[in-house]
């Protein structure tokens, strides 16, 4: 190659360079452009006071902000959350509703072909992952039971409160009882892990199965007591609680379910919007959206509240996604969807 031909390629090479940079300043203020002064709904699917809840309200003045618009957050529960996914899935692509899902009983509910699933959880419009924390197994602070050998002792019942049958709270419990062999009852129909925390503080409900930086703030509220982390790490949020694994001899077929579990647990809290948003203000949310889930003040604030941010990009939660709904066959999901649907 002589060296004219040299020059040539590395003045092509910056011609498409700068092309590029002015295509992405141009979409990124189109995206700006487009945002300024509207309002953007922030949506949960479930009630108010619960984990999620608290994460919308902690993070949308932050993504208001990034945003230059005004985010509010509207609560839509119904079905653990699943109706809200519904609607935002179905809804007009103009990228003004930003929903948090709980993608552990949205994965589920996707794999088991839920009646009720109006949605491709692969196919969404993914802005990010808020934070993705073990489960952990809570009990109820006027209950005897104290360790996962205690509950499946004889004669010993335990209640568990859940929102629909794969929202989280009451699939996980139905694994575990399952699993373990456990006298169990899964009330469904709370509203939010709060309504559920504050039923077993009154002694009506005695199980609860979610997240460790809620499980976290109920236990500092003595609203409930934290017995197992419900995968093979610890929490760092409850590092003095041993995990289900450590506690008891499991068989082959016990640690496939609770890895299976767990898989689904590192899902977390995902971030999307309306499917087909327009690539210039999809570019832009997600921009936004990293952004504010970096801040440093957001960051503090969710260690100060153990609300914990801990970001992962929209293609890494997709490709989480996908792997979770490719990784379990047939025979697996007609077991899993009995045990799951059987719950009274």
């Amino acid at each position: 190659m002589t060296l004219i031909d040299k020059m040539a390629r590395l003045l092509m090479l910056g011609i498409t360079l700068a092309v590029c940079a002015a295509t992405t300043a141009i979409a990124e203020d189109s995206g700006a452009a487009y945002y300024k002064g509207k309002t953007v709904r922030f949506i949960v699917g479930l009630g108010v006071g619960g984990g999620f809840d608290a994460y919308a309200r902690m993070i949308a003045p932050y993504l208001s902000k990034e945003l230059e618009t005004n985010v509010i957050v509207e609560n839509l529960p119904g079905a653990g959350g699943l109706l809200a996914l519904n609607q935002v899935y179905a809804a007009q692509p103009d990228g003004l509703r930003v929903l948090i899902v709980n993608g552990t009983p949205a994965a589920l509910g996707q794999l088991l072909e839920q009646d009720n699933i109006r949605y491709d959880l692969a196919k969404a419009d993914h802005l990010g992952i808020i934070s993705a924390y073990p489960w952990i197994w809570l009990i109820g602070p006027k209950t005897d039971v104290k360790t996962v050998a205690d509950a499946m002792k004889p004669d010993t019942k335990i209640r568990w409160g859940g929102t629909g049958p794969s929202d989280g709270p009451a699939d996980g419990a139905a694994l575990t009882c399952h699993v373990l062999k456990l006298d169990c009852q899964i009330v469904l129909g709370y509203k939010s892990s709060g309504d559920i925390a504050l039923a077993m503080e009154r002694g009506e409900m005695d199980g609860l199965y979610l997240s460790d930086s809620s499980a976290a703030n109920f236990v500092k509220n003595g609203q409930a007591r934290a017995i197992a982390a419900m995968g093979r790490t610890r929490s760092e949020l409850l590092p003095q609680i041993p995990t289900v694994f450590e506690q008891i001899k499991l068989t082959p077929d016990q640690e496939w379910w609770f890895d299976f579990r767990a898989d689904l647990n590192d899902l977390g809290r995902i971030l999307i919007t309306t499917p087909g948003t327009a690539p210039d203000r999809l570019n832009f949310l997600r921009a936004a959206v990293k952004r504010a889930l970096t801040n440093p003040e957001l960051l503090a604030e969710g260690e100060k509240t153990q609300r914990f941010v801990a970001y992962q990009p929209p293609e890494k939660a997709l490709a989480m996604t996908k792997k979770v709904l490719s990784g379990i066959n047939a025979e697996q999901k007609k077991v899993v969807r009995d045990v799951i649907f059987k719950q009274n």
